[in-house]
């Protein structure tokens, strides 16, 4: 695997986040399904907050309602105290899916963020400078059933940073790679969020990936998502697996999450 490479990007200030008093759900064959239900937290400006809690519990929703996407039946989100209503090119969404153009090449997809602005004549150096920073320079003009998971999932992610977000949202981003190229790709993902600074909001159904990455670890009850406990990760970087402190931490999260017997 290739590192993450220096390059003339500027670290970034990360935005704040408000949750508050989310409550939402869905219409489903006429009868009301609720999904999140009393939700509020803050995340600050560089925090890395990783979201745990059972499949189907909703933290795929709340994402969405963060990103703008959907809008909250309940509560509201700000962003540096802005009230969220819509997509904003400093909030960026990375999917489990790298959900990659295969017409275009690499260089292309990532530059999809600027041509959709009409800032890519104007700033075409920024796509180099991304494509550099996860390590796929050489790789810029291949096409997407070239590359590997991994690669392909580099890529996504150099598409997200050419628009400079100062929130990146990432929706289980390294859930379908293999065991080695996951644990790479989260020191990388690691390294990345030190380097440019931004805030980062994950949802992960991994627990001992979540206390890897992030600051703090936010556990959801099952649907109707209710948050269940905010824990601190207060670990220096790099971190490592058989830490006390994250064993420790492993073992409050599996138990808050049910599965404490399975430890």
């Amino acid at each position: 695997m290739v590192a993450l490479a220096e390059t003339a990007l500027e670290p970034l200030v990360g935005a704040s986040l408000g949750v508050r008093d989310i409550d939402h759900g869905f219409v489903l064959h006429n009868e009301y399904l609720p999904v999140l239900e009393d939700v509020s937290f803050d995340v600050q400006p560089g925090e890395f907050v990783a979201l745990l809690g059972p499949s189907g519990c909703g933290k795929s929703t709340l994402l969405r309602l963060v990103a703008g996407l959907d809008r909250p039946r309940h509560g509201g989100l700000t962003v540096d105290g802005v009230e969220v209503t819509g997509p904003d090119p400093s909030r960026v969404v990375v999917f489990q899916d790298p959900t990659l153009y295969p017409w275009r090449t690499v260089w292309r997809n990532a530059s999809l963020g600027l041509e959709a602005r009409g800032l890519l004549k104007q700033q075409r150096n920024r796509v180099d400078e991304a494509l550099a920073l996860v390590g796929l320079e050489r790789f810029a003009q291949v096409y997407p059933h070239q590359l590997s998971g991994g690669m392909a999932q580099r890529a996504s992610l150099a598409r997200a940073l050419v628009n400079d977000p100062r929130l990146l949202i990432l929706d289980e981003p390294l859930g379908k790679l293999d065991s080695l190229t996951r644990l790479t790709m989260q020191g990388e993902l690691t390294r990345l969020w030190q380097a440019r600074g931004f805030t980062v909001l994950m949802v992960t159904h991994d627990v001992e990936e979540a206390l890897l990455l992030s600051n703090r670890v936010i556990v959801f009850s099952d649907r109707p998502a209710r948050i269940r406990a905010d824990l601190k990760v207060d670990l220096p970087y790099p971190r490592h697996r058989d830490h006390p402190e994250l064993l420790r931490l492993r073992r409050e999260v599996l138990g808050l999450l049910g599965l404490g017997g399975d430890w």
